[in-house]
């Protein structure tokens, strides 16, 4: 309650929680913090990226669908992975554990904060610790992030609603938006559900090498049509 009394006047509060956080924790960890709105949809946004690591590591989970922060939804727990190189570890998304390691990300702890009792359309907040070294967390240092995880629900939970109380509109960024905005048009226009929609805009995305709100900034400012299929990735391309 202190950290969130603390904050709570910020014009970014979650960028404000996590810069706190990575300050508590030393600069160890890069911090990222991503809310989910619908878990069954998919619908996730990263609220914020401190550190050198926190940018790419969020942006691959919500480019991809996958990673240590879906498995933490999914499964209403903590997800503590200190080896990103274990496929023991891995296997519920090693697609983006391979990608993860290429940006020099070898250690990933997702944190959960969950609202409601219904698994398949669970919302909540999670906050992602990301390193370059492999090895478990401290108690202290699970301990701190903790904290700053319950901050930050704190803080959205306190925050302005939309009219329709859509617990992701009062921290949802402009750069975020602008997916959804995409997903509604491709729904529109292909007649899919906003779930296909979605699996057709990361299915593009990835086979293009380019980062979902790219590809979502073009489908809704400058027209783009996406065929019903994704093209084959270009000759030469790396999955990295």
């Amino acid at each position: 309650m202190a950290l969130a009394a603390r904050y709570a006047d910020q014009t970014r509060p979650a960028h404000s929680i996590g810069k706190a956080c990575h300050a508590a924790l030393r600069g160890s960890y890069s911090v990222g913090m991503t809310l989910a709105a619908d878990a069954a949809l998919a619908r996730r946004v990263s609220l914020c990226a401190v550190g050198p690591l926190a940018d790419r590591g969020e942006a691959l989970q919500i480019n991809l669908g996958e990673g240590p922060c879906v498995q933490a939804l999914r499964q209403r727990a903590p997800v503590l992975a200190e080896n990103l190189d274990d496929p023991d570890t891995t296997h519920q998304w090693p697609v983006y554990a391979k990608r993860a390691t290429a940006h020099h990300i070898h250690a990933a702890f997702a944190l959960p904060i969950l609202h409601g009792t219904d698994p398949a359309r669970q919302a909540g907040l999670v906050l992602t610790l990301y390193r370059d070294r492999r090895g478990p967390m401290t108690d202290a240092d699970l301990r701190a992030a903790q904290d700053h995880a319950d901050a930050a629900e704190l803080l959205l939970l306190t925050a302005p609603g939309s009219a329709d109380g859509d617990l992701a509109h009062a921290w949802l960024l402009p750069t975020h938006a602008v997916v959804h905005q995409a997903i509604g048009v491709i729904s529109y226009r292909h007649t899919i559900t906003t779930g296909q929609a979605l699996a057709l805009l990361r299915a593009h995305a990835h086979t293009q090498d380019t980062d979902l709100t790219t590809l979502a900034h073009a489908i809704v400012h400058d027209h783009l049509v996406l065929p019903e299929s994704p093209e084959p990735p270009p000759s030469g391309s790396t999955d990295c």
